[in-house]
């Protein structure tokens, strides 16, 4: 996966001049050693030219961390520091940042080893809201050497993804299909995080098709697409389709992403698309997700942009999915009362057509979409890659605008339960602690629309936290409260 950044984090100490600098360079060794001990040294670099206790020690270290290739900072308190000094430090970086603190380490050094971090770390978090600065500061943001290398690391995939959304370019093509307002949004947002959109006719990316007719790449496409189906390419018929489909995609990334750096597409299969360009594409955009470009179905370009944010703090393929049906209650009696603590309404059905990354099944099949082919010849509808989707953990989430361009987001942790649908479609049995209080008080009342990004692992933590940095209001950030915690819209006799 190339299309996201690899985030260096600059360490830079700091120092009140009225306390010893030798605390907060002793301090910030026993950090810098914590972490390269601990995880990939790669990941940060310890600024050596000076602690910052003045504001011309803040432009040196702004310029070491730049020419270091620095993309985002973590100024380490490693005493009380200079509030006015290391507040500017986070103002000029033009990049994520994250404050933390050091913790005391001995009550037999409480005199001229005491550095009073903990103290200071309040004057810095007053003075960057003074400033309107931007900076990530940890649950508990004062520790050991040990638990600070801990909070950094925890940082690190969250300046991943605000970095990454800095330089990101989502293009879409075609409007939404007739009778589906749910995906429809407002793109005001995504200016305002810095995010460019490229919106396209599906005439235009017809045109782009058909002068793909023939590319002398589409063999070796094939033959990738046939070593990843195996024994489940059903549909081998449609592959040169498909694969004039994915250079397609390709070509116009490379030619359209322009000054960004990271691509995104919103794409649209269907009323038209099947017709005119004889398949759907669903297994298309599955293996482009596993290449860490998602692409959302149905011109949904929230999703699309959900998606690219799992994807980058995952490092891991996504998928867009339905929150699709409820469990009927024969089957949830049959395999998952008796197996798992579950109840009814905690469990449903995430389903789309065939857009889910091979890699993230338990078995597929490349086969034909079932729904459209109710009303269109079938030949038409193939292209879907069919399957149950792989048990494990997983997050739902979504980043969305309402109507008058505020945005709103929300974040669940549940898991997929190994128990089989019965079904068609890349689908999956969900089950969320209080779903059902979650779906009526977040989905419904919040006004999301049913899709929602699919993140395999808990990363509820992490996009929690990137929501904030980006600007979403807490109170604008659902999530799936326990029975004691009552949401504002929750009646309390229920």
């Amino acid at each position: 996966m190339n299309n996201m950044p690899k985030t260096k984090i600059g360490i830079v100490a700091v120092s009140r001049d009225c306390f010893p600098e030798s605390l907060s360079v002793t301090r910030r060794e026993a950090l810098i050693k914590a972490y390269k001990e601990k995880y990939d040294p790669e990941d940060i670099y310890e600024c050596p030219v000076c602690i910052v206790e003045s504001e011309i020690h803040m432009v040196q270290a702004l310029e070491d961390i730049k020419k270091a290739g620095c993309d985002a900072l973590v100024v380490y308190l490693g005493n009380f520091g200079p509030e006015i000094s290391e507040t500017l430090l986070a103002k000029h970086f033009d990049g994520p940042k994250m404050f933390v603190a050091a913790a005391e380490e001995s009550g037999d050094n409480l005199l001229d080893g005491r550095g009073d971090a903990y103290c200071g770390m309040l004057n810095a978090s007053y003075n960057l809201k003074l400033r309107n600065i931007k900076a990530y500061i940890p649950e508990y943001p004062v520790g050991t050497a040990e638990e600070c290398a801990d909070m950094i690391h925890e940082f690190l995939p969250i300046a991943r993804t605000v970095k990454a959304l800095s330089e990101l370019k989502i293009i879409s093509f075609g409007p939404r299909p007739l009778n589906f307002l749910a995906c429809n949004a407002p793109i005001k947002p995504l200016y305002d995080l810095g995010i460019e959109i490229e919106e396209n006719s599906e005439l235009d990316l017809f045109e782009a098709f058909n002068q793909h007719e023939g590319d002398e790449r589409i063999p070796a496409i094939i033959k990738e697409m046939e070593e990843e189906l195996g024994a489940g390419n059903k549909k081998p018929e449609i592959l040169s389709k498909l694969a004039q489909y994915e250079l397609t995609l390709k070509d116009w990334i490379r030619d359209h992403k322009g000054y960004r750096k990271y691509v995104t597409i919103a794409g649209k299969c269907w009323p038209a698309f099947q017709t005119q360009f004889g398949f759907v594409p669903c297994y298309v955009n599955s293996r482009l997700a596993a290449q860490g470009i998602p692409v959302s179905c149905e011109v949904d370009i929230y999703g699309a942009l959900s998606e690219f944010i799992g994807t980058v703090v995952s490092q891991d393929a996504v998928t867009l999915l339905d929150i699709n049906n409820s469990v009927p209650a024969d089957m949830y009696n049959e395999e998952i009362k008796d197996n798992y603590d579950y109840t009814q309404k905690d469990t449903f059905m995430g389903f789309h057509c065939g857009n889910t990354a091979k890699s993230k099944l338990s078995f597929c099949e490349m086969k034909y979409q079932k729904i459209m082919a109710r009303t269109l010849p079938e030949e038409v509808t193939q292209g879907t890659l069919e399957g149950d989707i792989a048990p494990g953990d997983i997050t739902f989430f979504r980043l969305q605008s309402t109507a008058d361009t505020k945005l709103r987001a929300y974040v669940a942790q549940g898991e997929i339960l190994p128990v089989a649908t019965r079904s068609f479609g890349s689908i999956g049995v969900f089950a969320i602690p209080e779903m059902g209080r979650f779906y009526r008080h977040v989905l419904i009342e919040k006004n999301f629309p049913h899709h929602g990004a699919v993140a395999f692992g808990h990363f509820g933590k992490t996009l929690y936290e990137v929501f904030k940095y980006i600007g979403v209001d807490v109170d604008e950030i659902g999530f799936n409260q326990p029975k004691n915690m009552l949401y504002k819209t929750e009646n309390p006799f229920s």
